[in-house]
């Protein structure tokens, strides 16, 4: 019962930052592009609740990265001003926020490797963490691919969207980072991961 009143914790926070980043955001069409897929998850996430129910680790990373992107399409990603005061203080070359992002989406890998154990006839193991790398890879991969078309057929505040900042190396810099957070995620949360996931049945996890 208190994972529930938890999970509504976070949907709640989820939503009360939803309102904030609607209200006068910098650019309207970016926050669209940037919150829209956001939303479509959290959408899918309560239709599925009582279908698919996860761990309250996937949802408090699901919430955390809804948040970030919630954030970063209210201010654009080239603009978020904390980090904004990072850059300026310690004289980066660019507004980190967006890279940040990248890197806890390798956070995924948890909500993948999750979904992978409980609903496939995978075994735990290697394999389990190979494909849950591989398919945030290819999520994150996916993103880079919807910032390219936006920017080739939209007008140049898409380039807010896509948030390069000047960088032409910045799609492998994403991708990278993003494959970092996930190798950072494996080596440090499967362990607690496996905690949670006892609560759920009563496999043998190793």
């Amino acid at each position: 019962m208190k994972r529930n009143y938890f999970h509504i914790f976070l949907l709640t926070t989820v939503i009360a930052f939803f309102i904030w980043s609607f209200i006068k955001p910098a650019h309207y069409p970016i926050w669209i592009l940037e919150v829209g897929p956001s939303v479509i998850i959290i959408l899918a996430v309560l239709y599925f609740y009582n279908k698919v129910r996860l761990t309250s680790l996937s949802y408090s990373i699901i919430a955390l990265l809804t948040i970030m992107t919630f954030i970063g399409g209210h201010f654009t990603y080239d603009d978020v001003p904390l980090f904004d005061w990072i850059q300026k203080n310690y004289d980066f070359e660019r507004n980190h926020y967006d890279r940040f992002g990248h890197f806890l989406k390798g956070l995924t890998f948890i909500v993948i490797r999750e979904i992978l154990i409980l609903k496939t006839p995978l075994p735990l193991g290697k394999w389990v963490q190979f494909i849950a790398i591989n398919m945030t890879l290819s999520l994150a991969g996916f993103y880079e691919i919807i910032e390219w078309i936006a920017s080739r057929i939209s007008n140049r505040k898409t380039k807010d969207f896509v948030g390069a900042q000047g960088d032409m190396w910045d799609a492998q810099w994403d991708m990278g980072l993003t494959l970092a957070g996930s190798l950072i995620t494996l080596l440090l949360l499967t362990r607690l991961h496996n905690l949670f996931l006892k609560s759920l049945n009563n496999k043998s996890w190793s």
